[in-house]
């Protein structure tokens, strides 16, 4: 567990599956889903199908985990490798609740959840996948000292409107100068 004053981190326990998937799947179209890639289908789906289907891969991975403040859940961080060689990662986040937005919950759990992942893991960088219709998740990845690596233009397409696809990252040595 990482933790930040009432902020905290730490793996998915069965405990939290209730409420995960209230706040991910139990509404069609919640509001969250516009910003995290809202490109892709979302599909609600019953908490029986949940514990089926999407919890055994959240639940006590070591790559996804549990936010909460004041040991509430308010989402979920995550990262996942974009090759077999383990040297590529990408990190995510999902604040479900639209209230608890635009507070710094993002940049601190992300602070954390970096420090996490370049303690425990051998990597020389790390990164976050947005797109140019999400602007605060690429303030978040700036506050943090990433910098944009890409940009590939016109490849989400979103009610009507391309936008670009955003890779942020830092390398390690970023990351501790700016964290020391």
């Amino acid at each position: 567990m990482y933790q930040d004053q009432e902020l905290a981190i730490r793996p998915i326990r069965m405990e939290d599956a209730k409420r995960l998937w209230e706040l991910s799947y139990k509404e069609e179209a919640p509001e969250w889903k516009k910003w995290d890639a809202p490109y892709f289908p979302h599909k609600s789906m019953p908490f029986e199908e949940f514990l089926e289907k999407t919890a055994p891969k959240w639940i006590g991975k070591e790559n996804y985990w549990v936010i909460t403040v004041n040991e509430e859940v308010y989402g979920t961080v995550s990262y996942y490798f974009e090759d077999e060689q383990k040297r590529w990662l990408e990190m995510g986040i999902a604040l479900y609740k639209s209230n608890d937005w635009s507070k710094g919950l993002g940049t601190r759990t992300l602070r954390l959840w970096m420090q996490h992942i370049f303690n425990t893991l051998p990597l020389v960088r790390v990164g976050l996948t947005t797109w140019s219709g999400n602007k605060r998740m690429i303030r978040v990845a700036e506050k943090l000292g990433m910098q944009m690596e890409a940009r590939i233009r016109k490849v989400r397409y979103y009610e009507g409107n391309y936008f670009d696809s955003i890779r942020m990252g830092i390398l390690r040595e970023e990351w501790e100068k700016f964290n020391t």
